[in-house]
């Protein structure tokens, strides 16, 4: 194994056939006989590629504790599907024209097309989580998907409110990110018939590692050398964790003037994505949001420590580092 691939890669390699079956899965079932709309949908958006987190931290999740196989696969491909779902609706609900650098499929298609296969995404993952046997992985999964659901709906309605503070900033983040990460890990642990306190332990894991990573993206989206157009968030007017704490910093007066005309009114003026970048490093929210997320990171990796030693538990410990690496 190349010690100088990163953490996700090397999980990548270690799991190559369990991962290999996942892909398989996904595009057995992803298939249609009846509406051949809806493999074109899918297979555009699975085509685009994306790291695999969430199915690898299922996998590697439940072959940490001595589980087998089959039926990990299963619940890796459920979660992907799941993940895919949301990623088809966000697009809509966002307006949005890219993903991973390739045009969206409501872009190619039309909303319709888009909401209604990310409708039948959700149905084939719930025919994979019964297939399992487990009413306990089915809870946490469907519970997940809820929570998805909800975290979304909140963060429309709260997204350019001002007076949106970090509970709810971390209520969304848990709902739209962190969900599926920890229902990823939990059920792994669950169809491998860990002890409590492991199940606990990779929910906990699962939960921060979602958190440190939203929080990461938060960060990143106004940093200029990762490659990615800076100030999307701001233009999109979201209230991310550094806003919320450079808007509570600004207690009125221009400042606080500023983030009404510009967020809460959507505003926006030649000069202002600037200013807005100026007034989270002046405040400090820019460098509070970094320390936070790397606090996340170090939560989940404290987690591990009810888990077997073993080469993958060191790969989820170097995952928890590489998602906040770029904020060192």
């Amino acid at each position: 194994m190349d010690v100088r691939a990163k953490p996700h890669e090397q999980l990548a390699e270690a799991l190559s056939v369990p991962l290999s079956q996942v892909d398989a899965l996904i595009r057995a079932r992803m298939s249609s006989e009846n509406a051949p709309r809806i493999p074109e949908v899918t297979q555009h958006l699975v085509s685009a590629g994306g790291k695999r987190i969430r199915p690898m931290l299922t996998i590697a999740s439940a072959r940490l504790l001595g589980y087998p196989g089959p039926y990990d696969v299963h619940l890796a491909a459920t979660v992907e599907f799941i993940h895919t779902a949301t990623l088809l609706h966000d697009d809509v609900v966002d307006e949005s024209s890219q993903r991973r650098g390739r045009p969206t499929a409501n872009l190619l298609w039309d909303n319709k097309s888009s909401v209604l296969v990310g409708d039948y995404l959700f149905a084939r993952s719930f025919q994979l989580m019964v297939e399992t046997g487990s009413l306990r992985v089915l809870d946490i999964l469907a519970n997940a998907a809820a929570t998805i659901a909800e975290g979304e709906v909140l963060q429309l309605t709260a997204m350019s409110d001002l007076s949106t503070g970090e509970d709810t900033y971390l209520k969304i983040v848990r709902g739209k990110t962190a969900a599926l990460f920890s229902a990823a890990t939990e059920a792994g642990g669950v169809i491998a018939d860990a002890s409590e306190d492991q199940i606990r332990a990779l929910h906990i894991y699962g939960d921060a590692l979602g958190i440190a990573f939203q929080m990461a993206d938060d960060v990143i989206d106004w940093l200029d050398e990762t490659g990615k157009r800076v100030g999307d968030d701001f233009r999109e007017r979201k209230m991310t964790l550094p806003v919320i704490r450079a808007v509570a910093a600004a207690e009125g007066g221009e400042d606080w003037a500023f983030w009404a005309r510009t967020i809460g009114k959507g505003r926006q003026e030649d000069g202002d994505l600037e200013r807005a970048h100026r007034l989270l490093v002046e405040t400090g929210a820019l460098r509070s949001t970094q320390e936070t997320a790397l606090g996340w990171a170090g939560t989940a990796q404290a987690a591990l420590r009810e888990l077997p030693e073993a080469p993958l538990r060191d790969m989820l410990h170097d995952l928890a580092d590489f998602v906040v690496a770029r904020l060192r």
